[in-house]
């Protein structure tokens, strides 16, 4: 659906046994070690998304100044301003939510709670970006030659790899709930 510059592929191993002089870590390190490097993936991850965001946000604004309805550039209808306004607060948003989790993770502060706020809003702020540039773009955003037809294809994986926005959700409540 999306993505499709990562070549991804399923891995299976049969019958395989690891000597445990081979055994990276003590019993209980593999869930600690897998924890701690999910909430570094979702800085990436929140990266991508804060990318697509942009990236649609961009397009959506161009277009809008090229493309006339009414006698007049689109741009200058209300509607397309607002979903513009917007487009450019949740851009800058998951911006400072990305910084501030990297910050966090490059000064050796526990950013398991900016990584997973990062992630489940930049993701979910891709998703709105983009499905709003196909919509400034009507039935032109629809087709491949605009390109955020593949944006919008791109941005649900944000949502869904390292962490759905459920989980991100259930990492956040617990850490605030404390």
């Amino acid at each position: 659906m999306g993505i499709r510059g990562s070549d991804t592929h399923s891995i299976s191993f049969t019958d395989v046994k690891v000597p445990k002089a081979n055994r990276i870590g003590e019993d209980g390190f593999g869930f600690t070690f897998a924890m701690k490097t999910l909430a570094g993936g979702r800085i990436g991850i929140a990266a991508q998304a804060l990318g697509i965001a942009a990236g649609s946000y961009e397009l959506a604004l161009k277009y809008s100044k090229e493309r006339k309805a009414f006698g007049k550039e689109i741009m200058h209808h209300q509607a397309i301003q607002f979903k513009l306004a917007d487009m450019a607060t949740k851009v800058e948003a998951a911006r400072l939510l990305c910084l501030k989790a990297a910050w966090e993770k490059d000064n050796g502060i526990d950013y398991t709670l900016s990584s997973s706020m990062a992630k489940v809003y930049a993701s979910e702020a891709a998703m709105w970006c983009s499905t709003e540039a196909v919509q400034v773009h009507g039935g032109y955003g629809y087709v491949k030659e605009f390109h955020v037809e593949r944006l919008m294809r791109d941005a649900k994986i944000t949502q869904i790899y390292e962490g759905t926005s459920e989980v991100q959700r259930i990492v956040i409540s617990r850490s605030i709930l404390k």
